[in-house]
């Protein structure tokens, strides 16, 4: 059997770029959270609305320039 060439590790993103990931997905699901709350009534869908784009932000990995 063949060998694999060695894989290197993936570049990290910048600090920046991960920054502004992390308020771009807060900001969207502040945007959500308001649009679900306005149809539902419920206020609390804001903050879970807030709470999803923080995960998201965090947990997906901004493009490496």
């Amino acid at each position: 059997m063949a060998q694999r060439p060695a894989q290197r590790p993936a570049p990290e993103p910048e600090r920046a770029s991960r920054r502004s990931q992390v308020i771009i997905g807060v900001i969207v699901g502040l945007i959500v959270g308001l649009v679900i709350s306005l149809i539902s009534g419920f206020w609390l869908w804001l903050a879970a609305g807030a709470a999803v784009g923080l995960a998201f932000g965090s947990f997906i990995k901004p493009p490496v320039k």
